[in-house]
């Protein structure tokens, strides 16, 4: 079971085939129209809308320390709350391309915009596994 950035890291270098990571970070919003009662648990830290923000894909040598990854994404000035993660496998020892992560990646993004997020591993700030049930 995966609880943490290390153990995902741990993971994909067990891995046969070398990985690709994608991660795309969201930030945590309320819609407009919000009721009292949703902005309330909003301000408990429930509920609301997850938007992604961010999205980038890279090898797993780039990425193997969470703080760096997220030292990088605060450089873009974009604010985050949540970033989710996938795993993309090689083929014959040779690691996916960027070019090969775009699509997977856009998909993801949509899948996360529309709510499906059960296949993706969301990590907090400080690289720990959450619930979003």
């Amino acid at each position: 079971m995966i609880s943490s950035y290390s153990d995902l890291i741990k993971t994909a270098k067990s891995e046969h085939e070398p990985q690709r990571l994608l991660f795309v970070f969201c930030r945590a919003e309320l819609p407009d129209d919000a009721s009292a009662d949703e902005k309330a648990a909003f301000e408990r830290g429930e509920g609301g809308a997850l938007t992604p923000v961010i999205c980038v894909d890279k090898a797993l040598e780039e990425v193997l320390e969470f703080a760096a990854l997220v030292e990088e994404s605060e450089g873009t000035g974009q604010s985050w709350d949540v970033v989710f993660v996938a795993a993309m496998s090689g083929r014959g020892g040779t690691p996916p391309s960027t070019d090969e992560a775009q699509q997977p990646l856009t998909m993801m993004v949509e899948s996360i915009r529309l709510g499906h997020v059960s296949n993706y591993l969301p990590l907090d700030k400080s690289g720990n596994a959450v619930s979003l049930g």
